[in-house]
């Protein structure tokens, strides 16, 4: 776009994805009163086009359909155009990708849908080409055939239409009946491990995402050595194949292979958050260096790449980059030559499989044929001898690719994201022994707190120095649970504070009285056809799991019931649906079994030294229901600290912990190895639709 193009009505727009198409000749409007009642007025269907700024296929669908005169002629014609960014109205998405999935049984983006002039869905899919193609209907084909319909069978559409919005509105769900035990994790675990791919790892066969909240729940169900060995052959052919960035650090959204090896190139800050949160716990579950240096690469192109001046975390990094897919990404055995000079660059080319005619497109993506840890194995000197040499031509080719021109950045900032990348950093932070990492956690929540803020609330999204749009389910929820996750390891007050307000928002505005859980949209938020109530992880865990992680955890710290009985109603009413479906439901689920196990507060107290060598002994018991709180000098009996850290004494030396559920607390112990045991000690399984333990202090 350029200056001299014409403009639509988004060009006055803040989000990267609007403005993306502020020169297409479609004539489009953002989501809002101004469209809506345009199709009212004039009895003319919606065309709804929604994507996001780093989307390949959006791309590819505004080259071919959006920019070409005579298709958008056809929209114009026929259609009221809207255009929203998914990224930025997530409730707008996530109530019409129920309908897509509803109407098609698939979802994606771009997502393509008709609507009646009261915004009701009647058809859909994702992309259409410009023309009848490979069994797919050409746009244009699509655009008169629903506008056809619209005009000659209304009837039938208002009707079909009528009926989606009840199913939107439907609860899709059934209430327990029977108390809910471990065993039954135990199945749904392994129906995951039947689903993988044996000898690439990952689930299903293409295209694969990383599927980050199954391979956690199978950390915390470990049902044997073939059960591990899935997971493990997972990770590691998510971290040779070149889904990952091997240069810069950090992972691409998916493979369109069942090898791992060609992604689509966009990064999303998610995708970031959820990864770097695996591989550091699986550096504790499998006691391996190697998955620790996947997350440290991922926190530190965070840190380089993906943060604005002010801490918040920037939403995504595109796919493409001077119009092509992954051309910032791939080498040729000549350009590393350039860079390296022929030695080394023959060796980093065997080591990263970089080859003469390449793997994509003429040139290589980066990848390596088995994991560092099997390498180092069978060749220890080689392997040590090279790790230098190979850490100064990653240094080198990072570089000269900063001089390449770069996929486009977008810069706004969304709040439920940030939550989900600062718990990561604040659990992972403390795993790693990093605390620059912390910091940046601390800093990011403090610029969600101060400037993502909308009439004295929690705001969506920040872009161009505005918060705009009020707060979802997903954005409390895990900006919560990310303020709790940074009380854990920096135990300040106004973290407490923050996941405590974030909780009582969630009770207040979002929770469904009547069925249990939480509504994805507040009492106070714009009102649509349907206000979903989901229990699905789609790319990120569902704002029900974790809205109950949070509440659970907060009981287990404050023994306040209410938000107990607000957790209990969420697995009450959505644990039966989890289990039939666990990959689609793999975050309730593990919540689930923390629950059923039982929430720890690990409390220690003491001398510096001391207090850091019990914190690592809890550290290392590999179990995230656990929450390790190494408490300040000082700290002990203000009025603020929550029950289970109320009243904590320090020996004259060294440091005790104490292991609490609720306000129900071990006696003191003093040595790491007591710890350990303390912790690894089997809990007894609790029915999840039975009474709490009594809480005694």
């Amino acid at each position: 776009m350029t200056s001299s193009s014409p403009q639509n009505r988004l060009a006055s727009e803040s989000s990267a994805y609007l403005l993306q198409h502020a020169a297409n000749p479609v004539d489009w409007y953002p989501w809002g009163e101004e469209a809506l009642t345009l199709a009212r007025e004039l009895e003319r269907p919606i065309l709804l086009s929604i994507g996001y700024s780093a989307c390949h296929w959006c791309h590819v669908m505004e080259r071919e359909s959006f920019e070409n005169a005579d298709i958008a002629a056809l929209m114009n014609e026929h259609f009221v155009c809207i255009k929203v960014d998914r990224e930025e109205r997530p409730d707008i998405d996530h109530l019409y990708m129920k309908a897509l999935q509803g109407m098609t049984g698939r979802g994606g983006w771009p997502m393509t849908m008709f609507l009646t002039p009261d915004a009701e869905p009647f058809y859909a899919g994702t992309y259409f080409p410009p023309e009848d193609r490979g069994g797919m209907p050409g746009f244009p084909r699509v655009l008169l055939g629903v506008s056809r319909t619209w005009t000659e069978k209304r009837d039938e559409v208002l009707e079909s239409a009528g009926r989606m919005v009840t199913y939107l509105g439907e609860d899709q769900t059934r209430a327990a009946d029977d108390p809910w035990m471990a065993e039954s994790l135990i199945g749904a675990a392994q129906t995951l491990v039947e689903s993988m791919d044996p000898e690439h790892g990952g689930f299903g066969r293409q295209p694969k995402f990383p599927g980050s909240m199954a391979l956690s729940l199978l950390m915390e169900v470990d049902a044997g050595p073939l059960h591990r060995g899935a997971v493990r052959l997972a990770l590691d052919r998510m971290a040779m194949g070149g889904i990952r960035d091997h240069l810069g650090g950090g992972f691409h959204r998916y493979s369109v292979d069942q090898i791992w090896l060609v992604p689509h190139f966009e990064k999303m800050l998610y995708d970031q958050a959820l990864l770097a949160r695996l591989y550091s716990d699986a550096s504790l579950y499998f006691a391996d260096a190697d998955d620790a240096a996947v997350a440290s690469e991922i926190f530190d192109y965070i840190a380089r790449e993906m943060t604005s001046e002010d801490g918040g975390f920037y939403a995504a990094q595109d796919a493409d980059s001077e119009g092509v897919e992954g051309k910032f990404f791939v080498w040729t055995p000549a350009e590393t030559e350039d860079v390296l000079g022929t030695e080394r660059a023959e060796q980093w080319n065997i080591r990263y499989g970089v080859a003469e005619g390449g793997n994509f497109e003429g040139a290589s993506i980066l990848h390596q044929s088995e994991p560092t840890r099997e390498r180092r194995a069978h060749a220890p000197d080689t392997v040590a001898a090279t790790k230098g040499e190979l850490a100064a031509s990653r240094e080198q080719l990072l570089a000269a690719r900063a001089l390449r021109v770069a996929p486009a950045t977008d810069r706004k900032i969304v709040a439920d994201w940030n939550g989900l990348l600062i718990s990561a950093m604040a659990i992972g932070g403390r795993i790693l022994d990093r605390e620059d990492v912390l910091d940046e956690a601390e800093r990011a929540a403090r610029f969600v707190r101060t400037r993502l803020r909308l009439s004295g609330e929690l705001a969506h999204v920040y872009a161009d120095g505005v918060a705009k749009v009020p707060a979802f389910l997903d954005d409390y929820a895990f900006f919560g649970r990310a303020s709790l996750d940074l009380f854990v390891a920096r135990p300040l007050q106004e973290h407490l504070q923050t996941a405590v307000h974030c909780a009582d928002r969630l009770l207040q505005d979002f929770r469904d009285e009547a069925s249990g859980g939480f509504f994805f949209t507040g009492r106070r938020g714009e009102t649509l056809v349907a206000r979903t109530c989901d229990l699905h992880d789609g790319a990120v865990p569902a704002g029900n799991s974790v809205a109950a992680e949070l509440l659970f955890r907060l009981w287990a710290l404050t023994g306040q019931d209410e938000y107990r009985q607000a957790a209990q109603g969420v697995l009450d009413r959505f644990l039966p649906g989890a289990l039939r479906q666990p990959y689609g439901a793999s975050h309730l689920l593990a919540v689930a079994g923390r629950a059923a196990r039982g929430w720890k507060t690990v409390v220690i107290i003491g001398e510096r030294e001391a207090a850091a060598a019990l914190s690592r002994a809890a550290l290392d018991v590999y179990d995230p229901a656990n929450s390790v709180i190494v408490l300040p000098e000082g700290i002990g009996d203000s009025t603020w600290e929550p029950e289970a850290i109320r009243g904590k004494k320090a020996p004259a030396q060294g440091a005790w912990a104490y292991v609490c559920e609720g306000s129900t607390c071990s006696l003191a112990i003093e040595g790491a190895e007591e710890l350990r045991v303390a912790l690894r000690r089997p809990a007894q399984v609790r029915p999840l639709n039975g009474n709490p333990p009594e809480n005694r202090s």
